[in-house]
């Protein structure tokens, strides 16, 4: 079924406005009728939206009970009593110290069915215009192939950059590159050598890729083997040292920039894959040569917080903000004048958070401590608006421990993408004959893409991700197949239905069955969650709605008959398209190619 076409839609896109402003409403004359005057928005930020076995909403009164000096569980169930009866509300009853609301199915279905239909691919989302929004993620240093351990940080700022346009948002991706410091001129410092003159430890481990090789594997193979080389030989890392430097002050051999171009181009065709892309690339370098650097020099050295270290480098006294104290003195220039890594972020966060209202930094928990001294940086400033922080814990190696480039403990993306592919297609084949070679490269790429991108963002950043294969591409577990299949199950029955229209004719009183009720309720869930995703960043949560959909979907497709039907065959047609353009339209957030066919 193609995707359908959005019309004009109610005037909030969120099904439970208009349900909870009638239960504000009989709420508040329900409160006055047993004496509490409570104001309107005092009794919507009490309310329990999560729903569970009791009901669809719930008021806790424990405040209003203080508040009017009486027993809790008394005034729910005076509360509950005094309610007066509504069409949208099925059902109240007080139970302990909360009373609890049943939302009348029947209405709920009209509102959520009408803004599918209206909406569209906008379903969940809301309209703008909303605030400017730039979010920074990934920002791997091109020093070669995108590793597993890093595409934790693009999986987050992908998705939560998705989201926030859906609600609205004028949203810009950036990729900071980092062309400057160390890291860096280590690929151009053993590129600049013929490779017959490459030291000998470093020319035996990194011999030349079997062609085809993309240029980051080619050029960033030789970079652990760099590193630890650099450790035992001083001579190299004053060498290294100098280049470092030239490269900063801006004559470094033109190889440098080219090197680094081609690097990222490869690793931004590993980041493809998985539909990870962006708006912006900004290069460190351009911050020294557009001057944002020597601004930011300029107002750091006019603060009393500045100091001259002995050796004429300059840092701040950062120790009021409580970081660690090995760390509360921050030089931000060196003795000869040059900059440091800190000082041309605070340059670039300065001229992010002059161009959006809202700034998103996504970072791995190494760089927590960054986090906390850029944040002092701007309270030493004077700067009001600060950046906003995703962090996350590692993608463990194999066995556990951190991945490392540099420590060669690194696994290639591209290579657990294509171990991903290769499963997906022995799980097709398996399931499906007959399916057209080219369709089942396809399909295999879409579903081991999609398992993998899946996988990591169903755990809560703050938790580290062990990666486990069975989980991963099960096609009935919380996995990103499921969802895929659970869409490409629903396009299926509308297919097989010969209908064009599925919002005309439906009637919800004929949603009487658990498994009907119970999909009409997670359905209207979406643009709540978005919101919710949208406020704490807890990407997570989409694809924790989008495991609970796909499941309820599936419940329902087992429970009640769809196309044999009798009277309900139109309603239930109804349901299965609502659900089919829901989970698609999840599945983009997600960045999860949507599957017609599995």
């Amino acid at each position: 079924m193609a995707k359908s076409e959005s019309r004009p839609g109610p005037v909030s896109p969120d099904p439970w406005t208009p349900i909870l402003a009638e239960l504000l409403d009989g709420l508040g004359t329900a409160a006055r009728a047993t004496g509490v005057d409570a104001e309107r928005g005092v009794l919507e930020s009490l309310l329990d939206l999560e729903g569970g076995p009791q009901g669809d909403v719930a008021l806790p009164v424990h405040r209003l009970a203080a508040s009017s000096r009486r027993a809790a569980p008394t005034l729910a169930s005076d509360i509950a009593r005094a309610w007066v009866p509504s069409p949208s509300i099925e059902s109240v009853s007080a139970d302990g110290a909360f009373v609890n609301f049943r939302v009348s199915t029947v209405r709920l279905a009209t509102e959520t069915l009408s803004r599918i239909a209206a909406r569209g691919e906008r379903y969940g989302g809301q309209d703008g215009p909303g605030p400017k929004a730039i979010i920074e993620h990934t920002s791997a240093n091109p020093t070669g192939p995108l590793h597993v351990g890093r595409v934790r940080n693009g999986i987050i700022g992908d998705t939560a950059a998705r989201v926030a346009r859906a609600m609205g948002e004028s949203v810009t991706t950036q990729y900071y590159v980092d062309d400057l410091g160390r890291q860096a001129a280590m690929i151009t410092w053993i590129w600049s050598k013929p490779r017959d003159q490459w030291p000998t430890e470093i020319a035996t481990a990194s011999a030349e890729p079997p062609p085809p090789a993309r240029d980051d594997v080619r050029y960033g193979r030789p970079y652990p083997f760099v590193s630890a080389y650099l450790k035992d030989h001083p001579e190299a890392r004053a060498d290294l040292a100098q280049l470092v430097q030239a490269i900063e002050e801006g004559h470094g051999p033109p190889l440098h920039r080219e090197l680094a171009e081609k690097i990222l181009a490869g690793m931004l065709a590993t980041l493809a894959r998985i539909n990870i892309r962006f708006d912006t690339f900004v290069w460190e370098s351009s911050l020294l040569t557009d001057g944002s650097v020597d601004e930011v020099l300029r107002r750091l050295n006019g603060l009393p917080s500045s100091i001259t270290e002995a050796n004429g480098a300059r840092a701040l006294d950062l120790a009021r903000y409580g970081l660690p104290k090995e760390s509360s003195r921050v030089v931000y220039q060196r003795g000869d004048g040059t900059s440091l890594y800190v000082t041309r972020d605070i340059a670039y966060h300065l001229k992010k958070m002059r161009a959006a209202e809202r700034v998103v930094d996504v970072l791995g928990q190494d760089h927590r401590l960054h986090a906390r001294t850029l944040d002092a940086f701007f309270g030493e400033l004077g700067e009001e608006h600060r950046p906003t922080f995703i962090i996350y814990q590692d993608i463990l190696a194999h066995g556990g421990g951190r991945m490392s480039t540099r420590g060669g403990s690194a696994v290639w993306l591209d290579e657990l993408l294509d171990d991903a592919v290769r499963r997906a297609r022995r799980e097709v084949l398996d399931r499906w004959e007959g399916i057209e070679p080219a369709e089942v490269d396809r399909i295999a790429e879409a579903v081991g893409t999609g398992a993998v991108r899946f996988h990591i963002l169903r755990i809560a950043p703050e938790k580290p991700v062990a990666f486990d294969w069975e989980q991963a591409l099960s096609f009935e577990g919380r996995s990103g197949p499921f969802v895929q299949y659970s869409y490409a199950r629903a396009g299926s029955i509308l297919r097989k239905s010969q209908m064009s229209e599925f919002y005309e004719g439906y009637d919800p009183s004929l949603y009487t069955s658990d498994s009907e009720k119970a999909l009409v309720r997670v359905l209207a869930r979406l643009p709540r969650v978005l919101r919710g995703v949208l406020r704490t960043s807890h990407v997570q949560n989409v694809a924790g709605y989008a495991h609970d959909l796909a499941d309820e979907f599936n419940r329902f497709y087992h429970a009640v008959p769809v196309l044999s039907s009798g009277a309900e065959r139109t309603s239930r047609l109804a349901l299965v398209a609502a659900a089919h353009q829901t989970l698609g339209n999840v599945l983009d957030l997600m960045g999860i190619e949507r599957l017609e066919r599995m």
